[in-house]
């Protein structure tokens, strides 16, 4: 098998997959979880020849794949990873089958449905991170949104309807700015191109010739798109609706991916197409970024659903991220690259183990519980340990990244303030009051509601979908340099990219 075939193969497994599924009879909802979860295992395995054929040694787009597709425009189906990208795909087809074991017992209405969409769900966010077209990422982007919407709309809670119309309205709203600044940036590059092109190699060359003006403009409306899936601040309204109405399979899904494409798309994109938009904006992004941080941990504080208290903890983790981004060092992007997928890992685990609770008491109120270490040791410690991740306890996963960002930051030439650096630890210390704090209420103390009384602990199924991300939450804490030697050569690339003559009178 032709290596240029295998990212096409990976993102073909769960589409063509997912219609085969809608071929079974609905009655055997047994064939339909397993025939899924297969699809989707199987999609991991095929990403581990990315990984383990990936050239660290490159800084270029590797398993490139080009075929024309709308030929009078230039536009083709175009499609290759780096090694930020690669992280994300990982992630991403890692996640995906733990996330449908979870919700064996939880979905038990319109199985064959569920599962199709979440293996369409997987196809959009695949082609998210492999599209190396902008026409063909603003379609992926796209097609993502339905298949999530339907998830939250049909399977969440009882205010899912203006849940999944507001998560909707807000990403359709973004999209449509970031469909003109691509048609703008695609009608330049005729000039220097000398025709009309979607191609985002092709269009490295042109972005950091535009002039400054248009720059600005055409970067606010690719950011504008990018900060609401994030969410910045103060964009983020979406996310908790979202959250705590999804089903637990979709609150995993979209804390572990698809936070991540708003990250994802400000490197791939305005980062090296507006070199000089990116490093003007780069101090008010920043402290929208440290905005978030505290704002989200100061709301998570006070909240009394646990699910909403994770889904504001993603606030202020997405604002580190975003910071180490627009802090434009070597560090601070390794930082954020590597906090994509802490985060990913952290947050997937605690809204997994969120819903295990609910699934069995119907109540995901702080107060309605307590004293349950008695009752379920083993969830107690899971609990623990997802939140010690989260928190970013050294030797854990979270640590790295926040050190990498923290730092980065401290010394990054374009904020030019270490005032930045200090607001943002702030967050470290408010991530462990909350989740301390709630862990605290929830674990310990007196057994004083008697509904927890018949309180089971975790099963076999429950533990083998902890025990794997467990295991990469402690890997990247204790050897990090696995993860970030992947990533080392495109971030010191997209760094260049924005250090260009075009940005030094910015710098």
């Amino acid at each position: 098998m032709e290596n240029n075939y295998l990212l096409t193969l990976i993102l073909l497994l769960p589409f063509v997959g997912g219609l085969l599924l809608l071929l079974i009879n609905k009655s055997k909802e047994n064939l339909i979880r397993y025939l899924g979860l297969g699809i989707s295992v199987l999609a991991f395995i095929l990403s581990l020849f990315l990984y383990f054929g990936f050239d660290l040694r490159k800084a270029d787009f590797q398993f490139t794949y080009k075929l024309s597709w709308i030929p009078n425009l230039n536009v083709s189906y175009h499609v290759g990873i780096d090694g930020i990208s690669l992280l994300l795909i990982l992630l991403t087809t890692f996640i995906t089958p733990l996330t449908l074991i979870s919700s064996w017992s939880s979905i038990q209405k319109k199985v064959k449905e569920f599962t199709f969409f979440m293996l369409m769900l997987e196809v959009g966010m695949l082609g998210v991170f492999m599209s190396l077209d902008l026409f063909l990422f603003y379609v992926f982007w796209e097609v993502m949104l339905i298949p999530m919407y339907f998830i939250i709309g049909i399977w969440g809670g009882d205010r899912r309807i203006y849940a999944t119309v507001k998560f909707f309205i807000y990403t359709m709203f973004g999209s449509l700015l970031m469909l003109v600044a691509i048609i703008w940036l695609a009608v330049y590059a005729s000039g220097p191109l000398g025709h009309f092109s979607t191609d985002l190699v092709e269009l490295y060359s042109v972005g950091p010739t535009v002039p400054r003006t248009i720059q600005l403009y055409m970067f606010l409306a690719f950011a504008f798109s990018f900060a609401i899936k994030v969410p910045l601040f103060p964009l983020h309204t979406w996310l908790p609706d979202a959250h705590v109405q999804a089903p637990t399979a979709g609150s995993v899904i979209l804390a572990a991916v698809l936070l991540k494409m708003g990250t994802y798309g400000l490197i791939r994109f305005c980062l090296p197409l507006f070199p000089q938009a990116a490093v003007y904006f780069a101090p008010a992004i920043s402290v929208l970024a440290v905005i978030g941080i505290i704002y989200g941990a100061l709301v998570a504080m006070v909240q009394t659903d646990m699910k909403k208290l994770v889904a504001y903890s993603s606030v202020a983790h997405l604002g580190f991220v975003v910071l180490g981004i627009f802090a434009m060092t070597t560090e601070s992007m390794q930082g954020a690259v590597i906090q994509m997928v802490n985060h990913g890992l952290s947050t997937g685990a605690l809204f997994l183990l969120v819903g295990m609770l609910y699934e069995r008491t119907h109540t995901r109120v702080i107060a309605e519980y307590g004293g349950i270490a008695k009752l379920v040791p083993i969830y107690a410690v899971a609990l623990m340990f997802a939140s010690l991740s989260s928190i970013g306890l050294p030797g854990l996963n979270g640590f790295v990244g926040e050190f990498l960002i923290l730092l980065g930051s401290f010394k990054s030439p374009v904020l030019g303030s270490w005032w930045f650096t200090v607001f943002a630890a702030s967050g470290v210390i408010f991530a462990a009051v909350y989740l301390l704090w709630m862990y605290q209420r929830v674990v310990f103390g007196e057994v004083k509601n008697p509904k927890l009384e018949s309180l089971t602990d975790m099963n076999k199924r429950e533990i083998l979908v902890m025990i794997p991300i467990f295991i990469f939450i402690v890997w990247i804490g204790i050897y990090p340099s696995t993860f970030l030697k992947v990533s080392a050569k495109s971030v010191n690339k997209v760094i260049e990219q924005v250090y260009t003559p075009q940005s030094a009178s910015l710098k």
